[in-house]
């Protein structure tokens, strides 16, 4: 019983929270694309779906291969534990892979501004 409690429970928090994070990062991720970018607001708007849909894939990918434990799980602090764990994962590569974009994204930037002639 405590096999499958964790595993809906950890379903339900990493969906939640990957929905959350991808919403806040489309949302306010557009004005950074479109400085990246230069201005160019249909190559930042489409870039910005494509890495929405990146970030879904891949997000949903691990949170479905972490999914399974051989673990017995005879308590509830052992579902904590396990639970604290796997989101503990999630959110270490949704931050690793958010720092790689803007760190992408922002040597676009600086090479856009050098090719205009703007020194930053």
């Amino acid at each position: 019983m405590y096999v499958t409690g964790c595993y809906f429970s950890y379903l339900a928090i990493s969906i939640v929270v990957t929905i959350w994070v991808a919403r806040t990062l489309h949302k306010s991720g557009r004005v950074f694309l479109l400085d990246a970018f230069g201005g160019n607001a249909d190559l930042a708007d489409s870039v910005n779906r494509l890495l929405v849909v990146g970030f879904y894939l891949m997000n949903v990918g691990y949170i479905s291969l972490a999914l399974q434990t051989t673990s017995a799980l005879n308590s509830l602090r052992e579902v904590i534990e396990l639970e604290s764990h796997k989101i503990g994962a999630v959110l270490l590569l949704l931050g690793a892979v958010h720092f790689l974009n803007i760190l992408i994204l922002a040597k676009m930037r600086r090479r856009t501004m050098l090719q205009h002639g703007v020194v930053a």
